[in-house]
């Protein structure tokens, strides 16, 4: 194991939903580097979620691997009060845990455009509220970021239920900004452009993401 590392994140605890793959994964991995000790929830993809853990230890950091539905708020109130009882604090929310089906919604099956909502908007809700008082009964401060999607801002067809959870998520972030100032916990909202993620490989062949990724800023989508 390395020697942990001393920076600017040293001595800071992170909690993030989401963590097992993609950009909850990547930023988990990132918050070590930075010093952080980290709180893994995942509850599909547990491969991805112990190699991360696997890969903070090496960091000379900590690990907490938290398998919770974020659907459940009593659970999620459990995973992030043991977060702050294991790993003896908590400074930085990140809200990345999403679920998304892609239908029409004049015909969508309707416990997938509900599981959408569910996990997008009221997971991200539950946890955002958990970690909030959590820092809040610290009284040092903290810090949150929401990931939030072009979705907020562009319908896309056939994602109504994603649409609506992410423009909800941005409201949400706001609002929480305002709320939360007094107590010096900082909200962010973060819109990642289009990123190759198991999520979007969900919906897309790795041709049909070559051929629409040429319409990118960049060429192509972002790597993580």
């Amino acid at each position: 194991m390395a020697e942990p590392s001393r920076g600017k994140l040293a001595g800071k605890t992170a909690l993030i939903t989401g963590a097992s793959s993609g950009i909850g994964r990547a930023t988990a991995l990132l918050l070590a580097k930075e010093g952080a000790d980290v709180a893994l929830n995942y509850l599909t993809m547990p491969e991805g979620a112990e190699q991360a853990a696997t890969d903070i230890r090496a960091l000379g950091r900590k690990a907490l691997l938290l398998k919770v539905d974020v659907t459940d708020q009593a659970a999620v109130e459990e995973m992030t009060a043991r977060t702050v009882r294991e790993l003896g604090r908590l400074d930085i929310f990140v809200s990345s845990a999403v679920f998304s089906e892609r239908e029409p919604f004049t015909s969508a099956n309707m416990a997938g455009f509900r599981k959408t909502i569910d996990v997008s908007m009221w997971g991200a809700y539950y946890a955002l509220r958990a970690s909030s008082n959590a820092m809040i009964k610290q009284g040092q401060g903290g810090g949150v970021v929401i990931v939030s999607s072009p979705h907020a801002q562009i319908a896309f067809p056939n994602c109504m239920a994603y649409n609506m959870a992410k423009a909800a998520l941005d409201q949400m972030g706001r609002s929480a900004a305002l709320e939360l100032l007094p107590h010096r916990i900082k909200v962010n909202i973060l819109y990642p452009g289009w990123t190759d993620t198991p999520g979007e490989r969900k919906f897309f062949s790795e041709e049909a993401l070559q051929e629409a990724s040429k319409g990118t800023p960049m060429g192509r989508l972002a790597k993580i």
